[in-house]
């Protein structure tokens, strides 16, 4: 699917969007809903481009496009997105197409089309699209050891990890998006060796490295999605963090596994990039001959051959004595999608296979995507060794799990020789106070 929107020497005659380190070149143009700042108008859909957005309620009206053009335009000028991904794949490609011609260098729709941007700064974002469900699954294998190892030593994986993706079904309702804060939650702790729990905030507050894809046409109920057809059904993808209390964790997740550990917080970028940007990314994908191999409705030859994405993945932390002292955040570590287990497309094959009915917008997290080398865990739980080996920061603060007032910060983006480089924006959130136990 490699066309002339890959083309890496197409410049845009918005300037920003021809920078070598903007995340939001001509070749991204990732969606996200927004509004004004300060307005109460109703949130439409934009597109993102160098540091501005095209405002597509002002572009279907200004813009001169095809008769199929507008109608697809149609539901992304009312801040329905989730009726754009119900398209065809190959609709929603003749969007990207007209976009990109529309806001290439020379594109005779610039005068219309220049009153159509709004600065990013100036924009007030939202969660893209309405989400019905969200799974998040646990395809980090490096993760999955280091966290096993913690609990069980000699059994870190257990038996159905290398046969099928295993996620679990989390919380929609609490999904929010870049910008926003987490309160640090209260639950039950149960602390070694005592005979009762007791309710108070959450002492090992942590962040989770995640991607998220969006479910594009879906299946009906009691129906499965062939592992061939998967890409047909995966819209875009986003940073995600999937927040974490691991006191409150470790008491409650046996015998049905998470719950309120996870549900009080998840963040996403505003920006969600779609997987026809991502086509220059793919790579080949492959279990170890020595693992076992998927069964065959998780399989494929171009699952083998394509089915994995080369993206770098990063964790920036910003603590409030830093933000008061002007002192930029720093890196924590950074690791690639690339180490995945599963793949997308074997995440989604495997949730609609007993026929759970998929439908757009509904949220996949890939589970926290750590690196195999030390100092690549995607989560503060692998960095500092389950807290017994504080991380010691450039100001010389220590960490070993998440304290009020930091700021955790998700970054991803693509590069390879003969490409540009695509950005998914930043993911952040600030942790607050608990309330009151």
């Amino acid at each position: 699917m490699i066309d002339h929107t890959h083309l890496p020497t197409t410049q845009s005659w918005l300037l920003s969007a021809n920078a070598a380190d903007t995340d939001f070149p001509l070749q991204n143009l990732p969606y996200g809903l927004f509004r004004r700042s300060g307005s109460n108008e109703d949130a439409r859909v934009g597109i993102a481009i160098g540091d501005q957005i095209l405002d597509l309620q002002r572009a279907a009206a200004a813009g001169r496009w095809s008769s199929a053009v507008q109608v697809l335009l149609q539901p992304l000028s009312r801040g329905d997105l989730n009726a754009f991904m119900a398209q065809p794949s190959s609709q929603r490609r003749l969007l990207r197409h007209a976009v990109f011609d529309a806001l290439a260098e020379g594109s005779p729709q610039q005068p219309a089309l220049s009153a159509c941007l709004l600065a990013q700064t100036q924009a007030q974002m939202a969660v893209p699209c309405r989400i019905g469900d969200y799974t998040d699954f646990y395809t980090g294998i490096h993760h999955a050891t280091t966290v096993g190892k913690l609990f069980r030593p000699d059994n870190p994986l257990l038996p159905n990890y290398k046969w099928l993706p295993i996620g679990y079904h989390g919380r929609s309702s609490s999904i929010g998006v870049s910008g926003s804060h987490v309160r640090r939650p209260l639950g039950q702790l149960m602390a070694p060796g005592a005979e009762a729990p007791v309710r108070a905030a959450s002492q090992r507050l942590d962040h989770e490295l995640e991607l998220g894809v969006f479910v594009a046409g879906g299946n009906a109920l009691g129906e499965v999605i062939d592992i061939a057809d998967a890409d047909e059904h995966l819209f875009d993808v986003t940073l995600l963090n999937d927040w974490s209390a691991r006191d409150l964790q470790a008491w409650e997740y046996q015998p049905l596994g998470p719950f309120l550990a996870k549900s009080f917080g998840t963040t996403i970028s505003p920006w969600i990039v779609s997987m026809d940007a991502l086509e220059p990314f793919r790579i080949a994908f492959a279990h170890p001959p020595s693992d076992p191999q998927p069964l065959p409705y998780l399989d494929s030859p171009k699952n083998r051959a394509e089915g994995g994405y080369d993206i770098e993945l990063e964790v920036w932390l910003q603590t409030a004595a830093m933000r008061a002292a002007d002192q930029p955040a720093t890196r924590l570590m950074r690791s690639n999608f690339k180490h995945a287990y599963w793949t997308l497309a074997q995440m989604l094959t495997h949730h609609a296979s007993n026929g759970c009915n998929l439908q757009p917008g509904d949220l996949l997290g890939t589970g926290t995507q750590s690196g195999p080398a030390a100092g690549e865990g995607g989560s503060m739980l692998e960095l500092s060794i389950g807290g017994k080996q504080p991380l010691t920061l450039p100001n010389g603060e220590t960490r070993t799990f998440l304290q009020d007032g930091d700021c955790v910060t998700l970054r991803a983006f693509t590069h390879k020789p003969g490409t540009r480089r695509i950005g998914f924006g930043d993911c952040s959130a600030t942790v607050t106070a608990a309330l009151p136990a």
